[in-house]
């Protein structure tokens, strides 16, 4: 079993008047040589929002970027015309293909929004920007992995152009789970989201993740009630 540790402690984290935000991948004045990625997983950034504010219209080419906000709501505006609200709950995926430029802000003008945003590389270069979001049933994930994202769509979750895949389990505490790679080949990215569990026999706490490759299925044991991620990916 080949194993690498991302503890949480140790991501890169960046704070201003507006934004706070925790990198476990290089990622803007964030620099480590050893975190550029994990296969084709290239971003994985935990943004608290301040009220009203936002990141304005910026660029971005050949990336297929998915956000999950985890509280508030995110509204999103590109210059291909998409436009949309995005809470707590629900997912947006955005292919930016040979490219697109969009802006993302808090639409509450007294509450934060806490959101995870993953940047994956695409499968093919040069494809059509688009823009999807979609709402999901958190009762779906009690005890069981929910399908987010999917490279074809499958079980109602958002397709984008990468063989890869995310879901959300929530499991209570003393429960046993397991996760296995659904293509052949592909390594995975676990997080706790909220809890914390022993997973691959390490101890992890809230936001601590877990590279696992190898094909290796992942089973482990929550300690405390709470949430995991896992991203599957190609190496």
């Amino acid at each position: 079993m080949n194993i690498r540790l991302f503890p949480g402690g140790k991501r890169g984290h960046i704070s201003s008047d507006w934004l706070d935000t925790y990198h476990s991948f290089s990622f803007g004045h964030f620099y480590d040589p050893e975190l550029m990625g994990f296969g084709a997983l290239r971003v994985v950034n935990d943004d608290t929002i301040a009220a009203g504010q936002g990141f304005g219209q910026h660029p971005h080419s050949d990336m297929e970027i998915i956000t999950i906000p985890l509280s508030g709501a995110v509204e999103h505006q590109d210059n291909t015309g998409a436009h949309g609200i995005t809470r707590a709950g629900s997912v947006q995926v955005m292919s930016a293909g040979r490219h697109i430029a969009h802006s993302e802000k808090n639409t509450s003008a007294t509450e934060p929004l806490s959101l995870f945003q993953i940047w994956i590389e695409p499968k093919s270069y040069g494809i059509d920007p688009c823009y999807a979001e979609k709402s999901f049933d958190p009762k779906a994930r009690e005890n069981a992995w929910q399908l987010l994202v999917s490279n074809d769509g499958r079980e109602g979750s958002l397709s984008i152009h990468q063989d890869a895949l995310i879901s959300f389990g929530r499991f209570k505490a003393n429960n046993s789970f397991s996760y296995t790679p659904q293509k052949p080949g592909n390594i995975l990215f676990l997080m706790i989201v909220e809890g914390a569990a022993t997973l691959a026999e390490q101890a992890l706490e809230r936001r601590d993740a877990i590279g696992l490759s190898d094909g290796t299925i992942a089973n482990g044991t929550m300690m405390k009630d709470g949430e995991i991620m896992v991203i599957e990916i190609p190496e």
